[in-house]
């Protein structure tokens, strides 16, 4: 089974199946300076919802219990990883002891136009993040705008962006898992961080997630070798 062959079954399957948001769809070829995002959550969503990693589906994650709502557009970058790598970056900047959380790595996306529902992929430009740590473990936030966005389109730096958008999307992450009367929040953010850094995170996500999942299409064309010889 030669290269050709296997890129022509490769596109073949995703013609015919839906692709898993996670790893069947790409970041994008120009990623990360453009990224494509799939979005989970939008502002007006009374309901947490995040993708069922297994099947791809979205799923019912929790009712937001309290008044907390995202002030964006919230999802995570197709084929991104948060472990050892991101880990060790977290580590770094903060002298700190975490772990990757395992999860791909999430995105806020900023628009000037209302987007009113999730389930849908979105090409934006990373401008920023939060180096977010949840308990022990390395959570960052991108901070990106949408492409072609004609308020938010042009920002090239987390500076650009008014300093109210983001102490808003700050304070939702460090509360919205905190109840009423339950002491110190066990999330912190301890850097916001400009372009330059969120590049870094993405990368090493990327490096995660090939560690962990290696090359699909690599692996199909592994398979449909094995196949052949036997």
């Amino acid at each position: 089974m030669n290269l050709e062959s296997t890129e022509k079954i490769w596109k073949l399957l995703g013609l015919m199946l839906k692709s898993h948001p996670w790893h069947g769809v790409p970041i994008g070829k120009n990623a990360p300076e453009l990224l494509q995002a799939f979005v989970e959550i939008v502002p007006s969503d009374t309901i947490k919802y995040e993708i069922d990693k297994g099947t791809g589906f979205l799923k019912v994650d929790r009712p937001q219990k309290f008044s907390n709502v995202c002030p964006a557009l919230y999802g995570f970058l197709p084929q991104t990883y948060c472990d050892a790598h991101v880990a060790a970056y977290c580590n770094e900047k903060t002298g700190k002891n975490v772990v990757g959380d395992g999860d791909p790595l999430d995105i806020c996306i900023i628009s000037e136009r209302p987007i009113t529902h999730g389930n849908i992929l979105l090409q934006c430009i990373p401008v920023g993040g939060f180096r977010m740590i949840d308990g022990d473990e390395a959570d960052d936030k991108i901070i990106a705008v949408m492409k072609d966005d004609l308020v938010y389109g042009d920002c090239t730096s987390i500076k650009d962006i008014p300093a109210l958008v983001i102490d808003r999307l700050r304070h939702y992450f460090l509360t919205y898992k905190q109840l009423p009367n339950e002491g110190k929040s066990k999330s912190e953010i301890t850097h916001t961080y400009d372009r330059d850094e969120a590049l870094e995170v993405i990368k090493l996500s990327q490096k995660d997630y090939q560690a962990k999942f290696g090359d699909l299409k690599g692996l199909l064309a592994s398979l449909l070798r094995e196949e052949n010889e036997n």
